[in-house]
């Protein structure tokens, strides 16, 4: 009850403030959303990352014969998963410095 509360005070903060104070405002979520996200993309990525890795490892020690084919599959896939991490990155990038809701 008390985050909820909190939340209606900050949101109402912004809905009564100057111009200038929501300006300020809505960078300081700016922020807090490009911080957030990026920390849940780097750790949704680090998890994908791992489950390739180990599942390419389990493939290798039952078949050592398709190593190398498990391989070039696995570095393809790490390529996707960071690709994903890298646009999470871009978007973060233009909420903090070419931020849309900023006039």
């Amino acid at each position: 009850m008390k985050k909820i509360l909190f939340l209606m005070f900050a949101i109402a903060t912004a809905a009564f403030a100057g111009e200038e104070a929501a300006n300020e405002t809505l960078k300081a979520y700016s922020v807090l959303a490009a911080g957030v996200g990026l920390g849940l993309a780097a750790l949704g990525g680090a998890i994908g990352m791992g489950h390739t890795a180990a599942a390419t490892i389990a493939g290798t020690a039952r078949n050592p014969g398709l190593g190398g084919k498990l391989m070039t599959t696995m570095f393809i896939a790490l390529a996707m998963i960071e690709a994903q991490v890298i646009y999470a990155l871009v978007i973060a990038l233009i909420a903090l410095y070419a931020n849309p809701f900023l006039g």
